[in-house]
């Protein structure tokens, strides 16, 4: 069974997905509660994060 969690977090730590792919996957991979776990911001329905390209450090 694949942990969605776990890989999502891996990969947006990583800088290979944004905050928007992240959130496109509410409610189909992860919860409200995880996306706030990856990303530190809440999870507003209908109110997707601008930010299109992943963050550099």
């Amino acid at each position: 069974m694949i942990d969605w969690f776990s890989d999502i977090k891996y990969f947006y730590e990583k800088k290979l997905w944004t905050k928007k792919q992240v959130f496109d996957v509410v409610g189909k991979r992860i919860t409200p509660e995880q996306y706030k776990e990856i990303t530190g911001d809440e999870y507003i329905e209908g109110s997707p994060p601008t930010e299109t390209t992943p963050v550099s450090e």
